[in-house]
Formats: C-alpha cells, structure tokens, sequence
C-alpha cells in the first residue's frame, strides 16, 4: 500500500555494460572517466588564467584520481560497513567498485591530501589549484551520477510525480517494494543541482573576485546542502545516527564548516593573495639566483688587491694610481665622498 505503481515515468537503461570481445564496457567507469576529462579540461583553462604553470594540474591529477578513488570506495564501505561485512555479506564485494558506491565525501578528503604534496613539492600553493577545481569537481559529479542511473542504484523512494524513475522488478523486490514502483530520481537530482551550482559558483567567482580558498569553500558548501535533501530521499540501505542517514550528517557538518571557513578567509582578504607559489618558490626568483650565481666567478676573477684593468677603467683610476670618481660596479653610481676628493 502507498507503493505507486508506474504507468509513465523515466524508463532505466536496459544494460549497463557492454562487451568487445572479452572486455567490458561498464557505462558506471565510462561515467566516471567522461567526468574526469571535463573536469579537466575546465580547471586547465581556470588554473592558467589564475597564473599556474602548465603541467601542474597533469602532475597533480596522477596521484589525486587514484587517491580519490581509494578514499570514495573506503568511505562508502565503512558508513555501509553491514552491506560487506554484516550476516551472509561477502567481504570480498567492497572491492567491486565497477558496481557503485564511490562516496565523493571520501574521493575529496583523500584526494585533496594527495593533491596538496604534489603541489607542495612544486612549490605550489594548495588554494588556487582548488579554487580552479571547484566548479569542474561539480561537474565531473554530474556526468558521474549518470552511472547510478545505469546501475539503477542510490535512487529514492516512491512517487507518484511524473519523473519518477522506473526501476527493474527483482532489483525493487530487493528494497521492499512491488514492481512497476516508480521511484525519486535522486540521480537526477544531483545531476541538476550540481550543474546548476557549477554556473552559479563561476558567476560569483567573477562578480566578486573570489580567491584564496573562497571559491572551494563555496563548492563544498553548495554541494554539501543538495546533498543534504537528497539523502533524506535516498531508500538504499545505510548507518544512521538519531534516525538520520550518517551521510545527511557529513553533509551537514561539512556544509556549516564550509561556511564558517568561507567568512573567515574573506575577512582575512586572502582573495588578495593572488600567487600560485608558495614564499620563496616563485619561478622569477629561482631564474634571478640562477643567474647571479652563473657570474660570479668572472666577478671574483676581476676582484683583487689593485682590481683589474676593466675595474681601473671603469673607476677612472690610470695605471699610475690616481683616483676619480669611484663607480659601484653593482649599481652604476657615483659615491659623493669619492667626487670631493677628487
């Protein structure tokens, strides 16, 4: 009762892997690697017009993808630890991530860790690298959910609105519920949240000269508050804390903690702090260095007890030993005291 059945909605994908030959296709990895290629596309482009070097991001990115992955199977498995470890569970399916459940909470944590030691090593500094990242992350998010929706998983409960999902029958018996249930397209959902908050954070980042961290702590903000409401929705299996999925909890906290950090760096004005290096790393610097050192030894060759030809010359000092003007030869001036005795 109060289950409705489908006499519209939105139909589920027949299959959701294909074969050449022996290898498969699965439509959930092709999801995931179609969002990491528009995400960078998209933080390449951001990322050079905030004056990051090229390279950065690709030296980055081969350490953070696989880091992410890692944290999002690790955080999935353990707020969904009974699916895997509980009574009759087979441990071995926590590492069968090509069937779902990457949790972005987990991908973010460890990947901006990881993220953070390549570019610290460059010399780089972590905000702007995240500030560049931050709407592409949201739409990588969106192209992800797209494998939810052909592994017909993560979807809500039922509805009776004319998007409802339709879901295959032995996959609804497996949630409690009769076939021909039309179900909330939570994927959908999210897929149109994240989108819509990926414009609506690069409209503000040119409007109000977002920098310093500001524009990822808007990114976890927004994306933490949609997912908030869609948890609520959300019907598969999962821990919960006071009635309360433990994911809808993460995302509350992660929401007013991006918040707080939001105000705090724009009243300490780090979106002043226009550098992508870290102190004393900047390229301009190193090449400066670099250069005095290459002439110094000529300096110390020309550097004696009388100088050289060149230096007398250029001191106005003849062979005979009388002294004119002395001229520094590091700043091309002439010493007032050296002037009145001459």
């Amino acid at each position: 009762m109060g289950q409705l059945l489908a006499t519209a909605g939105i139909p589920s994908p027949a299959q959701g892997v294909w074969y050449l030959g022996p290898l498969p296709l699965r439509a959930y990895a092709l999801a995931i690697l179609t969002g990491i290629l528009l995400a960078s596309i998209i933080t390449i482009r951001r990322y050079r017009a905030r004056g990051g070097p090229d390279g950065a991001f690709a030296d980055m990115l081969i350490v953070a993808v696989p880091a992410g992955i890692i944290g999002a199977r690790i955080y999935h498995v353990l707020t969904h630890y009974p699916s895997y470890f509980g009574p009759g569970a087979d441990p071995l399916e926590a590492l069968y991530i090509w069937r779902g459940g990457l949790a972005i909470i987990g991908a973010i944590a460890l990947g901006t860790l990881a993220g953070w030691l390549v570019l610290r090593r460059r010399g780089l500094r972590l905000a702007p690298m995240a500030d560049a990242i931050a709407p592409a992350l949201l739409v990588a998010q969106a192209v992800g959910r797209l494998g939810n929706y052909f592994n017909q998983e993560l979807f809500g409960g039922p509805t009776d609105l004319p998007w409802g999902l339709q879901i295959d029958g032995h996959i609804l018996a497996a949630h409690g519920l009769e076939a021909g249930t039309l179900v909330h397209p939570t994927f959908l959902y999210e897929l149109i949240w994240n989108l819509f908050m990926a414009a609506l954070l690069v409209l503000l980042d040119r409007r109000l000269r977002l920098g310093g961290g500001q524009v990822f702590a808007l990114y976890v903000l927004m994306y933490a508050s949609g997912r908030f409401w869609i948890e609520g929705l959300r019907m598969d299996p999962a821990l919960e804390f006071a009635g309360i999925r433990l994911n809808a909890w993460a995302a509350l906290g992660l929401a007013v903690a991006a918040l707080i950090a939001f105000v705090v760096l724009r009243r300490r004005g780090s979106h002043h702090d226009t550098s992508v290096w870290l102190p004393g790393r900047e390229p301009a610097d190193e090449e400066a260095g670099e250069g005095l050192d290459a002439e110094a030894p000529d300096g110390d060759e020309t550097s004696g007890d009388a100088g050289s030809t060149h230096d007398d010359t250029a001191a106005g000092t003849s062979p005979g030993g009388s002294t004119g003007a002395h001229i520094d030869p590091d700043t091309s001036t002439i010493d007032p005291e050296d002037v009145g005795r001459a």
